[in-house]
């Protein structure tokens, strides 16, 4: 058993004592000692990605579902203000920076190029409007009541839903499911009015390109947006606390390699760098740096800062005191190995709770919810859960890094396959990067998938899927791969791992 399978087991295990699953047709008892009028099978609260997957899930196992949602909108940060948007703006100013930058060499003669931003975030909101009313449809296809509020606990069964339209509604719920999602983590002294000092959410909504963005913090999300605005014509400087950028999930050769390629494209890196202060009260905003191990100082002057520096739960105003459950030291609310509270019937999706707050992840807890429920068992694989980077070259990875095979002693063989030997990207014109694959050195079983190159992050699937069945690498190299296409690239980091490669010379790290 691989590490990567067994820790995120042992995190989701509470201190409390295992407690029996209670069945689904136990009647709610209200606070008057009857069964409530408005009793529900399972009632969720939030309707983001974990909460309307496990609405739907649960509807179609035949329970009777609501979904409680104060935004006014399905989808959560996920559709709103995060993963739709974002790639929105990725999408398009990549396109806006490739018509600027890279069409001579491709034959394309191009004129005055302007950018319009006002229509580029007008195409960004209608492709958020479409997919949250699609929820919405689903909903009312498969039954699932939505209800537009905000619900706190008056009981163990019981929910109080200051209703958005006005007025209160009460309902009862045999088992209720927290699915409330996360928020942006605020930064001392600089308050947030997205408009100069933004998050995340200000970022996918600025009227006018800045002269000067500052990023606070190297992770997926500012480096993200980052790009974004960098391709639009921004000067943008990222300033992060640690030695690299990424966050400690990413291996540390695609972070290093991320960092120069980021770097190429004009974006600005100070590295082991703090801010220790922010002053918001002048024409330009002013940010007071420090060296991460002291020392060195420094004054940057920006036009718009942005907090990137990760996000915390959200639960704030659910009434958990009313039942008794407290979040712990870092504002998650413990669960055990099946979502379960110290109250057996309120259980936790998402964001709110252990793990990675990863959109997917959140799905697939919502579907194993539902069937634990219902049926007594469900199952998610916390050591296939990918993370894809979605600036370019995209970057993407699954299961184990080199330094957790390392710190864990497990010897391994690599196998790299660069893009710029893969003919689909050389057509392309688009070769940075390479697919790295790490696989146990006496079983040949894929361990790790890293890549950072063009399409990466569709290419990350074949690797979550292979490392899902217990794939070698032989196995993937003796797959036949359509040619021309960029997912050859992958076929020939498995011959590495395990053999040579036929289109480059034989792997130097094996």
């Amino acid at each position: 058993m691989f590490r990567s399978l067994l820790v995120p087991r042992v995190a989701a295990r509470s201190a409390f004592k295992q407690q029996s699953l209670p069945t689904i047709f136990t009647p709610a008892i209200g606070r008057r000692g009857y069964a409530t009028s408005e009793e529900k099978d399972m009632v969720i609260i939030g309707g983001g990605v974990a909460g309307y997957v496990a609405a739907i899930k649960a509807a179609q196992l035949g329970l009777k579902v609501s979904c409680i949602e104060k935004r006014g909108t399905l989808g959560g940060t996920c559709l709103n203000v995060g993963c739709i948007p974002s790639k929105a703006l990725l999408n398009n100013s990549h396109l806006y920076h490739t018509v600027l930058h890279d069409t001579a060499g491709r034959g394309i003669e191009v004129g005055d190029v302007k950018l319009n931003l006002a229509k580029m975030m007008s195409s960004k909101e209608d492709s958020v409007t479409g997919l949250t009313k699609g929820v919405e449809f689903l909903f009312n296809k498969n039954g699932v009541e939505y209800i537009k509020g905000a619900a706190s606990f008056t009981g163990e069964h019981d929910l109080k839903i200051e209703l958005n339209d006005g007025g209160e509604r009460t309902i009862s719920g045999k088992n209720i499911i927290i699915a409330t999602g996360s928020e942006a983590m605020p930064f001392p002294g600089l308050e947030v009015d997205e408009k100069r000092i933004i998050t995340s959410t200000g970022a996918l909504s600025l009227d006018k390109v800045p002269e000067h963005l500052v990023v606070i913090g190297g992770g997926i999300i500012g480096l993200e947006m980052g790009s974004v605005w960098s391709r639009l014509g921004a000067k943008v400087t990222v300033v992060e606390f640690q030695e690299r950028i990424g966050g400690p999930g990413m291996d540390v050769e695609l972070a290093k390699d991320s960092l120069k390629f980021l770097k190429k494209q004009k974006i600005n890196f100070k590295m082991s760098t703090k801010v220790m202060s922010g002053d918001a009260s002048g024409d330009k905003i002013k940010l007071e740096l420090e060296a991460a191990k002291g020392g060195k100082q420094e004054t940057l002057e920006a036009d718009v800062v942005l907090l990137a520096i990760g996000r915390k739960p959200y639960t704030g105003g659910l009434g958990l005191e009313n039942i008794g459950i407290e979040p712990d030291e870092k504002g998650r609310l413990v669960i055990d190995s099946e979502y379960r509270t110290k109250i057996p019937h309120i259980r936790v999706i998402g964001d709110c709770t252990f793990g990675p707050m990863l959109a997917h992840k959140a799905e697939e807890e919502a579907v194993a919810v539902a069937e634990y429920i219902v049926n007594g068992h469900g199952h998610v694989n916390y050591g296939t859960i990918p993370s894809v980077m979605y600036t370019h070259p995209e970057v993407a990875w699954v299961g184990q890094t080199e330094e957790q095979l390392k710190e864990d002693g497990v010897t391994y063989n690599v196998g790299n396959f660069k893009f710029s030997a893969n003919s689909r990207a050389k057509t392309n014109l688009d070769t940075e990067g390479y697919v790295k694959i790490l696989a146990d050195k006496e079983t040949d079983r894929i361990l790790g998938a890293h890549i950072i190159g063009p399409n990466a992050g569709e290419m990350i699937a074949e690797a979550t899927l292979a490392i899902e069945y217990g794939a070698s690498s032989e196995d993937i190299a003796r797959t036949c791969h359509a040619h021309p296409t960029l997912a050859e690239a992958f076929k020939e980091a498995a011959m590495s791992a395990y053999g040579q490669p036929i289109h480059q010379p034989p792997n130097v790290r094996k």
